[in-house]
């Protein structure tokens, strides 16, 4: 009897029909393929295994991680948590520290706190320093806390607004420096005690026309006025940046609302009160005490009576965006809870810093760079954040970049674009929002929902030279969600697509549109999917923000992790594509964070049971059987009008790692039918092992299709050259 080599077709192509994909591997789970150096053959084997390196569950799902090394070679993993079911632990920011090589076994909580009191205004002023005292009693603010002032108040001739680093004072006060963008002194023109107005707005039926009332405003004709706080008056809502219609005195302007007054009447902004949104820091805490025991704001806060520092509330975030700044960790809070409750209009929280060095016991905010942002990343070498679509008064312009100077973060104008620095902005000119961003090898990459902008370091030589240059560089290639990219190689790749919603009467798959990108030597480039449809025909569109791109450079793999529509909302399925072959694989497998090979060593990656777990360490799925399978499409047996018997099938493998015992085994099965679409017969499963020298399917067919499954413990395995014994065996009618 004659034979035949079953020699597959690297990749797996879901797009093409099944009859039509001969040769080739239509279904996969956790598998990956290394190409047969010789004849292009596709080696198909398990997918490296994972452990967890941490024994516990997380408090809530992670969403993101991020591994860096200190000045003194200590590593750490940093875990950024969505918000938890357990009460008062919202959206948890961890850190786990690395000794020897090893995790130390112990969580520290960096988590930052935040606060959002509405009280009278008390606000006291001198002519002789630009330091103001605020009065919120019971407030206990320490050094390590700041406060974003979204409704300004006049007094003392000044107006206090934006984000000020607190100076402790006592248990119900505490003090604001006021400087200039230069970083100048401000001095109020009077002295004030416990005193101070906010906003009021006056309209008059029938009109547009607003009258705002803020004494000493400073403000000019075609300035912008934002308005953080929604406030309703006369039939209109104000909100947002307005412009300055008219001046009418100095403590009088004119704005225009959004429609034509309904009738006559005065609002004062917050219902007259001071807003105060703090971001709550904690000192470092003393040699053998806990987070909340003994001593928040004891001893060395400031000058005056030492406060004890108000806990407020964890951070509540879906997501958060992490990287560093030397040894310094840095961390963006996106898509927070906090700053869009009773109508302030600013979504977000601004940048926290946390130093391993002086080991605070949470991160602090960085209170002179932006309030609120959409996402960030360090830009490399010159060491700058780079905030994507920030802000510069509290309301979040999507479509803004800010970056502040080379090494400097913190000081009073390392965000102010000035002649003696390197900081500034720029706002791109198309798209309607910023998606994402990150430092590729030799520029930094900004996503907006339409395209891809390259953010180009170019120096400063002089006064009036740009640091950066801004170019767009693809068009119709927006990304489809925040941390859907990576680079692997000096190569960018991304997921791109967007939300669509159908049109009434349209064929609601249609709006399942996507495409992956890539951008190299030729600029941006389609990739061509051959699972296409097992992506973007099931995928969960309500859930993008969880996709996460996922680069594994030691396997030269690209995987994007993501929700399917019927995934209940939570990531569960990947597609895999391998950079050397040009081969995509798909599956079912949840990751909701990872991060690449790093001093931690290989990658890591978070799981929906919020297990945080490091891949390629094992043959199994921490500990329990790694389930691995692919299935090929139906091959012919015969073209003609003969039905063929196969009643032998030898397998070609590798059983075991080189070295090791040879103890894999799998399962075998076989789908027979003669037309393709027609419900297969099914033979097997038979059991392959290294002792099988052939297995006896016995069966007559057209088309055949081959399942390879395992399920044991400890084991790796390769498939080759498989081969089949077949005769003619009647005609086909």
């Amino acid at each position: 009897m004659p034979h035949q080599t079953l020699k597959l077709i690297p990749g797996v192509d879901l797009n093409t029909t099944e009859a039509l994909n001969q040769a080739g591997i239509t279904a996969s789970q956790l598998i990956r393929f290394r190409r047969d150096l010789t004849s292009g053959v596709a080696l198909v084997q398990k997918l490296g295994g994972w452990l967890r390196i941490f024994p516990s569950a997380f408090p809530a799902i992670v969403r993101a991680l991020w591994a860096w090394q200190d000045t003194n070679k200590n590593k750490y993993l940093a875990v950024g948590c969505e918000p938890s079911a357990t009460p008062g632990v919202n959206s948890p920011l961890l850190v786990l520290p690395y000794r020897n090589g090893t995790s130390a076994g112990s969580l520290i909580d960096i988590t930052p706190h935040v606060l959002e009191d509405n009280v009278a205004v008390a606000v006291s002023t001198l002519t002789t320093t630009n330091l103001v005292t605020i009065k919120d009693v019971g407030s206990n603010i320490t050094v390590y806390d700041s406060v974003f002032i979204p409704a300004h108040i006049s007094v003392g001739g000044v107006i206090l607004f934006g984000f000020y680093p607190a100076i402790a004072a006592s248990p119900d006060t505490y003090q604001i420096l006021l400087v200039d963008q230069f970083g100048n002194p401000i001095f109020p023109t009077a002295a004030v005690t416990n005193g101070g107005a906010v906003a009021q707005f006056t309209t008059t039926s029938g009109l547009q026309s607003v009258t705002v009332t803020l004494n000493d405003h400073g403000y000019e004709v075609g300035d912008t006025y934002p308005i953080l706080i929604s406030t309703a008056v006369g039939g209109v809502v104000l909100a947002g940046n307005t412009l300055v219609q008219a001046v009418t005195d100095a403590n009088h302007f004119v704005i225009y609302a959004p429609n034509v007054a309904s009738s006559t009447a005065t609002v004062s902004i917050n219902g007259g009160e001071a807003r105060y949104d703090y971001y709550i820091g904690f000192g470092p805490l003393p040699t053998g005490t806990g987070f909340g025991i003994g001593g928040f704001g004891r001893g060395g806060f400031g000058t005056g009576i030492p406060p004890v520092a108000q806990p407020g509330a964890n951070i509540a975030t879906l997501d958060w965006v992490l990287d560093n700044w030397g040894e310094i960790l840095i961390a963006l809070p996106t898509d927070t809870l906090f700053g869009s409750i009773d109508g302030t209009t600013y979504n977000g929280a601004p940048l926290f810093y946390w130093s391993p060095e002086a080991n605070t016991a949470s991160a602090i905010a960085i209170a002179n760079g932006p309030v609120a942002s959409a996402s960030f990343f360090v830009a490399m070498p010159q060491r700058q954040i780079v905030a994507l679509g920030t802000t510069t008064n509290g309301v979040q312009d999507p479509l803004l970049v800010r970056w502040c100077d080379v090494n400097d973060f913190l000081s009073k104008t390392a965000w102010v674009a000035l002649p003696t620095n390197q900081a500034g902005q720029y706002r791109l000119t198309r798209g309607s929002l910023i998606v994402g961003g990150l430092q590729a090898n030799q520029q930094g990459l900004i996503w907006t929902d339409v395209g891809l902008w390259a953010m180009q370091y170019i120096g400063t030589g002089d006064a009036n030279a740009s640091v950066y240059s801004f170019n767009e560089i693809g068009k119709g290639c927006g990304l489809i969600a925040k941390k859907a990219m990576g680079t692997l190689g000096g190569v960018t790749y991304w997921m791109g697509g967007t939300e669509t919603t159908a049109p009434t009467g349209s064929v609601a798959s249609l709006t399942n549109t996507g495409q992956f990108f890539k951008l190299a030597g030729n600029g941006v480039e389609i990739m061509e999917c051959s699972v296409w449809d097992a992506v973007f025909q099931n995928i969960d569109r309500n859930n993008l923000y969880k996709i996460r791109c996922a680069v594994n450079s030691s396997f030269n793999e690209v995987v994007w992790y993501y929700p399917s529509a019927n995934g209940g909302g939570e990531v569960d399925s990947y597609v895999k594509y391998t950079v050397n072959m040009n081969v995509w694989d798909y599956g079912s497998l949840g990751r909701t964070a990872w991060v690449d090979q790093s001093v931690l060593g290989q990658p890591i990656g978070a799981d929906p049971n919020r297990l945080v777990q490091q891949h390629e360490v094992s043959y199994d799925a921490d500990g329990q059987p790694l389930v691995a399978s692919f299935q090929t499409g139906y091959f012919t047996l015969n073209d003609g009008e003969f039905l063929t018997f196969v009643d032998q099938f030898w397998p070609d493998m590798k059983w075991g790692p080189y070295g090791s015992t040879p103890n894999a085994q799998l399962l075998l099965t076989f789908f027979v039918t003669e037309y393709p679409g027609q419900t297969p017969r099914q033979y097997g499963p038979f059991t392959l092992s290294q002792a099988t020298t052939y297995v006896t399917p016995r069966f007559r067919g057209r088309l055949v299709s081959i399942l390879f499954q395992s399920v044991d413990v400890g084991t790796f395995w390769r498939v080759g050259a498989n081969r089949y014994r077949f005769n003619p065996d009647g005609k086909f009618l």
